[in-house]
């Protein structure tokens, strides 16, 4: 069975028809937000960036929010294929055990976690993601507005009540209770027009990587914000995502001329949502003219079906497997695997991109 399914968004399909597709068609490439479901695309970051894009010179903007971030910056490492690997490894045997007395791991402790573990993947190392000669990463984060602007045990949740319930009626209504803020490295201007959303530019440093890194993984409740990023607006910080779920953005690469460029989306699913409020606000997940240049590479939801439990690795598999470490290490180093498929067939119509096979956002 076809494990990939290619997408594209009306230039990028003439684009593919005129051009077909090579490495140095490549302008930007995004990263979602979506925790374990981005295992899936391990293969597929693994050749992109590992073999084919290395083919090219051009630069290129790497854009991520949460687990989307993690997989932009770890495509910075020189490396890249080992330290995807790692990525895969790490985050699948993550665990975490309740304190003694206590019947729930606590959003502290799995922040503390979550720190100790990023400091273990790039400390000494953040130099080699700020200096690549050709990827200008830039890191999405949400930051909290009035009563969101610190966390708080009862401030917070109705923060959250509230932005949720301004989101329902516009999108643009969530900027009153959460700005988004991208660190970006080099010095880079944002690769998007911010006109869609309240936004904060920021740059990336040395000094700001970690807890950069570490707020747009933040997912609110399961982690602790992170407050006062340095060099960035006080404030508590959370998952890039809330904000930008899967980078619903409109990009501003040059769309004629030898500039033109098109925006790579290795995706766990066709449809890119606005933001992780908007999950269950289908009139929002259809594609937009944001999406005009967009190749979005994205499983088979049939093929999905063939997968260990029928679906996508997600959070869900935290709570169904409990403390079976092994279980659901088994379950998702299975299907992390089974998306060789998706790589394999994404290099063969790269040899032949034909339209024909291509499917319209």
């Amino acid at each position: 069975m076809q494990a990939l399914h290619i997408h594209a968004g009306p230039k990028a399909l003439a684009h593919i028809r005129e051009n077909g597709l090579r490495p140095e068609h490549i302008g930007v490439i995004p990263g979602a937000a979506g925790g374990p479901k981005g295992l899936i695309l391990g293969p597929l970051d693994r050749f992109i960036f590992g073999e084919w894009l290395s083919q090219s010179t051009q630069p290129v903007d790497l854009v991520g929010a949460s687990i989307g971030a993690w997989r932009m910056a770890t495509a910075c490492l020189n490396g890249s294929v080992a330290a995807f690997e790692r990525l895969e490894h790490d985050y699948i045997h993550q665990h975490y055990e309740p304190l003694p007395g206590k019947k729930r791991v606590s959003a502290e402790q799995v922040s503390d976690a979550f720190g100790h573990s990023l400091q273990a993947f790039y400390g000494g190392r953040i130099g080699e993601v700020l200096s690549h000669p050709r990827y200008r990463l830039h890191i999405v984060t949400s930051r909290g507005l009035h009563i969101l602007h610190r966390e708080y045990p009862l401030a917070t949740p109705l923060g959250y009540a509230g932005a949720f319930l301004s989101n329902a009626v516009h999108r643009r209504a969530l900027g009153g209770w959460l700005e988004r803020v991208v660190f970006s490295g080099q010095g880079a201007a944002l690769p998007f027009d911010a006109q869609d959303f309240r936004t904060c530019a920021v740059g990336l440093t040395e000094r700001n990587f970690m807890p950069a890194l570490q707020a747009s993984c933040s997912i609110p409740f399961a982690l602790k914000a992170v407050h006062d990023i340095p060099g960035a607006p006080a404030g508590a910080y959370w998952d890039g995502g809330i904000t930008d779920y899967h980078l619903h953005l409109n990009w501003t690469v040059p769309t004629q001329g030898p500039e033109r460029a098109i925006v790579l989306y290795p995706h766990f699913q066709q449809n890119v949502v606005p933001g992780w409020l908007d999950k269950a606000l289908k009139w929002r997940h259809g594609a937009t003219p944001f999406l005009d240049s967009t190749i979005v590479l994205a499983p088979n939801p049939e093929w999905v079906k063939t997968l260990p439990n029928g679906k996508l690795p997600d959070r869900k598999d935290f709570m169904t497997y409990d403390r079976d470490l092994a279980g659901r290490v088994k379950v998702w180093n299975a299907a992390a695997s089974a998306a060789q498929q998706m790589a394999d067939e994404f290099s063969h119509w790269l040899q032949n991109p034909k339209s024909s096979m291509v499917q319209p956002l």
